[in-house]
């Protein structure tokens, strides 16, 4: 290779590298728990205490993306997923907050994995990008979760 620079990939960043040991201590921790009423109301506790520990605009917004997916649908349960809150159904993770802090963007995001339906044709949103929660951020939030869990 031609010149100083090199382009060679130096592997997983130092906030990929911590995300992938919290979900390793998330799978150790949920093996532990005693039954699944207990497994459910402890999982819930760990998302709440994740979101205290945000910054205060993060903190806020997810406050209300928690409140706005538990009530839109109660059929997903809250988990800790790569340190992320995250709602999931039969186990599998439809939605997620990822904190802006978490990747040191300039902005939150609600995300959808391949659970949720969420389908339109070839091509369809999966992530969308937030900077606050207004009362019509919630209403999209609500829609689209509820899109997701039809």
């Amino acid at each position: 290779m031609a010149g100083s620079e090199s382009n060679a990939h130096e592997g997983f960043t130092a906030e990929e590298r911590a995300a992938m040991k919290e979900h390793a201590r998330e799978l150790r921790t949920a093996s532990r728990r005693g039954s699944r009423a207990e497994k459910a109301a402890q999982a819930e506790q760990e998302v709440l205490a994740k979101i205290a520990e945000m910054g205060d605009s993060d903190r806020i917004m997810a406050e209300r993306v928690h409140a706005v997916v538990t009530a839109t649908a109660p059929v997903l349960a809250p988990k800790l997923w790569y340190g992320m809150p995250a709602y999931a159904r039969d186990g599998k993770v439809v939605c997620f907050f990822q904190s802006a802090a978490k990747f040191k963007a300039r902005y939150a995001t609600l995300g959808f994995n391949d659970a949720a339906g969420l389908d339109e044709g070839s091509m369809w949103a999966t992530a969308f990008a937030l900077t606050e929660v207004t009362d019509e951020v919630e209403a999209r939030i609500a829609a689209l979760v509820a899109r997701a869990v039809q």
